[in-house]
C-alpha cells in the first residue's frame, strides 16, 4: 500500500498556495490521501484542517535534521515527492527509510519559474497535465459562522485587503489605500478586511482611523481567518499569501507586484495583476526592482472597480 509523504521547503503561505495543485494530484494519483512536511510559517495544519488530499501536516524545523527523520521514519512512507533541489531534504527522505525519492534536479531551482518548475516536476512523473490552480476546502458550517459574527452580507462588497506584505519594498504605500478604499467605497457599499499579521498594527491601524467598515485580521488565528476570506468576493493588495490564499477560495483578486516575480500571480486565472508603469510580463524583473512608487493609482482605481463590478 502507497504511504505518500511530500516535502515543502518555501516558507510562505503564498508559496502554499501555488503547489497546493500537486498535493491533489499525488493524492488522486495515489487514491488516499498524503502527509505534508512543511514549515510552520505556511500554516498548512490550519489551512489544509479540511482537506480530503492531506491525512497529516508535520512541522519542518530548519534544524531540526534528526528529530525529523525520527518523526516520519516510524511511518513508513515508501515515497516521497521533494518540491525543492535541497540536499538536506533528500537526506532527510533517504535517511527516513523511504524507497522512492522524486526531487528536483539539485542546484537547479536558482532562478526557475516557481509554479511552472513544481508543475512540470508533477506532470513528469505522474505522466499527465496537472491544472496550476487549485482550492482550499472548509466547513460551511464555520463559514455561515463568520458571516453572521461580522455581518458579512451579499449586497455588500467584502474585499480582502492586503495591505503589508513580506518586506517593506514589497508594500504600496498604506496612504494610496487609504486613498483607493475611500474613492472605491465612495461607489459601492464596501466592508474591508484588513489581513496581516502582529507586526503590521501600524500600518492597520492607520487604514482604520481614516477609513470607515474594516475589520482587522492581525489577531486572529489562521482557523478564525480562513472562514472570513471564504465568505468574501474580492481581494485586492500587494502579492501576498492572504492574496493567494483567496485565490485558492474563489475569490476575484488584483494584485501589486512592486518587488517580486511576475509569474507568482500567474498560476491562478482568479488573479489580475498590476506592475509599474512601463513594466510587461516579460520585462518586468521582480526580486530587487524597488518599484512600489511606480505603480499607477489611477489604474489601481480603475481596475479595483472593474473587480467589483
Amino acid at each position: 500500500m502507497n504511504r505518500v509523504l511530500i516535502i515543502i521547503k518555501s516558507p510562505g503561505i503564498g508559496d502554499l498556495q501555488i503547489l497546493k495543485t500537486n498535493i491533489d494530484n499525488v493524492s488522486k494519483e495515489i487514491g488516499k490521501p498524503v502527509t505534508i512536511l512543511a514549515q510552520k510559517n505556511t500554516r498548512a495544519k490550519a489551512i489544509l484542517k479540511y482537506d480530503p488530499h492531506v491525512e497529516e501536516v508535520i512541522d519542518l524545523e530548519k534544524r531540526d535534521f534528526f528529530n525529523i527523520i525520527n518523526k516520519i521514519k516510524f511511518k513508513k512512507f515508501n515515497q516521497c515527492y521533494i518540491y525543492s533541489d535541497s540536499i538536506r531534504l533528500y537526506l532527510i527522505a533517504k535517511f527516513s527509510g523511504i524507497s522512492k525519492i522524486y526531487h528536483y534536479p539539485f542546484f537547479s531551482k536558482k532562478g526557475k519559474n516557481f509554479y511552472k518548475t513544481a508543475k512540470e516536476f508533477s506532470e513528469k512523473i505522474l505522466q499527465r497535465k496537472v491544472d496550476s490552480a487549485s482550492s482550499i476546502n472548509w466547513d460551511q458550517k464555520e463559514i455561515e459562522r463568520a458571516k453572521k459574527d461580522y455581518n458579512i452580507k451579499n449586497n455588500i462588497k467584502n474585499i480582502v485587503c492586503g495591505i503589508s506584505a513580506s518586506g517593506p519594498t514589497k508594500r504600496w504605500n498604506v496612504n494610496n489605500y487609504i486613498k483607493l478604499f475611500k474613492k472605491i467605497s465612495s461607489k459601492h457599499s464596501c466592508k474591508f478586511f484588513l489581513a496581516g499579521g502582529p507586526n503590521d498594527d501600524f500600518l492597520i491601524e492607520k487604514v482604520i482611523s481614516s477609513v470607515e467598515n474594516c475589520v482587522s485580521l492581525s489577531k486572529l488565528k489562521m482557523e478564525e481567518i480562513v472562514p472570513i476570506i471564504a465568505s468574501c468576493q474580492y481581494y485586492i493588495g500587494n502579492d501576498t499569501g492572504f492574496g493567494h490564499l483567496s485565490a485558492n477560495l474563489n475569490s476575484k483578486c488584483l494584485m501589486i507586484f512592486c518587488d517580486s516575480p511576475v509569474n507568482y500571480g500567474l498560476w491562478n486565472n482568479n488573479i489580475k495583476i498590476i506592475l509599474p508603469i512601463g513594466e510587461t510580463i516579460e520585462t518586468f524583473g521582480g526580486h530587487d526592482a524597488l518599484a512600489s512608487d511606480k505603480i499607477s493609482f489611477d489604474e489601481v482605481l480603475k481596475k479595483s472597480l472593474d473587480l467589483i463590478n
